[in-house]
């Protein structure tokens, strides 16, 4: 089919949702609620197997009590969660509920392999389950599909296992074995903390010295965090993770962690080796796995037909629309990446739309 035939076959929309996460189905919502109809004026499409976004794939131990900052979806609150069910299951639960009672309609599993520029003005989508001509789009595919694996000489010839957070499936097969765990995030200390009792040994290597917030994480410090994301996305340049510039809340595991031994945190080595890592100074740990808990990328690819990408990296944003292009909205992009940015960036980019469709406008607050 060549590129005509391609555009001819497309179905036509207003506004075409990529992701059914947080921040697709907080679009999605506002889309239905200020009066666009699923199907006929907007579509979601989303490649994971069933409802929950990331969430479903997160590993069975990281149970609902463990998860920081799970803001509920607007219009709908998450009541009676069980904290010690993984959180994998109550979240993926609740998205399905969410999706049914405000009936989204979501398409799954479609695969979005690009998006281009069509005809008339209208975008391209190109998927695996045919494509659709749109006004406008919203991309919310987050990052759990680009997960981020630095490189370091050396990586090659390790015998032992590497694997990513995105692979990690809890501590039970880590007994007995010596464990190097890299990255001074979240996932980083939840990880060392669930394996340590199990392993022969833990080590833990991040770039930068962690940062501990002894104090709450309140509304001030988050906005000051998120305007920090927020500049650089403006700026044209990467984002960072809101977490980046939050530091780690200080709890009580934390501490205990911290006391046992197992949150001394090493430098980041300089090679890797066939049996562990080695520093240039001389020191080395031996290791049987390198675990990567090193975070990921905005899971953009489909997008590279329209060159978005400036010079520093990153796609200049203003607000959750690309200052190049109004059609484009990214949410759950840099600022807009915790799940209540999210919900926000969801109402801004739906608020954004109807005026670029000239509709007439509408109170779309929470």
């Amino acid at each position: 089919m060549n590129d005509s035939e391609a555009r001819g076959a497309a179905q036509q929309v207003d506004v075409v949702v990529i992701g059914a996460g947080q921040a697709g189905l907080s679009s999605a919502y506002h889309l239905r609620r200020t009066g666009f109809d699923p199907d006929r004026d907007f579509v979601v499409l989303d490649q994971s197997p069933r409802p929950g976004g990331a969430w479903q794939f997160r590993w069975p131990t990281l149970t609902y009590g463990k998860v920081h900052g799970m803001h509920a979806l607007p219009g709908m609150e998450l009541t009676s969660a069980d904290s010690s069910r993984p959180s994998s299951e109550v979240i993926g639960a609740y998205f399905d509920s969410y999706e049914r009672t405000f009936d989204l309609r979501v398409r799954r599993p479609v695969d979005v392999r690009a998006v281009r520029e069509g005809e008339g003005g209208r975008l391209l989508v190109e998927t695996s389950a045919g494509n659709w001509s749109t006004r406008a789009l919203i991309n919310a595919t987050g990052t759990w599909d680009r997960p981020f694996w630095p490189r370091y000489p050396g990586q090659e010839t390790f015998r032992g296992r590497q694997l990513h957070t995105a692979q990690y499936r809890g501590p039970q097969e880590f007994t007995g074995l010596r464990v190097i765990v890299v990255g001074g995030g979240a996932s980083g200390t939840q990880h060392l903390m669930e394996i340590a009792p199990h392993a022969a040994a833990t080590s833990w290597v991040t770039r930068r010295p962690p940062v501990f917030r002894e104090e709450p994480f309140d509304e001030n410090v988050g906005r000051a965090a998120v305007a920090l994301v927020e500049e650089r996305v403006r700026q044209g340049l990467p984002p960072r993770s809101v977490v980046s510039v939050t530091g780690l809340p200080l709890n009580d595991a934390i501490r205990q962690a911290r006391a046992d031994g197992v949150l001394d945190r090493l430098p980041m080595f300089d090679r890797i080796t066939p049996d562990g890592v080695e520093w240039d100074d001389g020191r080395r740990v031996d290791a049987d796995v390198i675990l990567w808990a090193t975070g990921f990328r905005a899971a953009i690819d489909h997008l590279a037909p329209l060159r978005l990408r400036g010079p520093g990296g990153g796609i200049r944003m203003e607000g959750t629309r690309v200052a190049a292009d109004p059609r484009l909205h990214l949410v759950g992009y840099g600022p807009s990446a915790s799940t209540v940015g999210a919900n926000r960036a969801g109402r801004a980019a739906v608020r954004d739309i109807r005026q670029l469709l000239v509709r007439e406008p509408v109170d779309v607050a929470a």
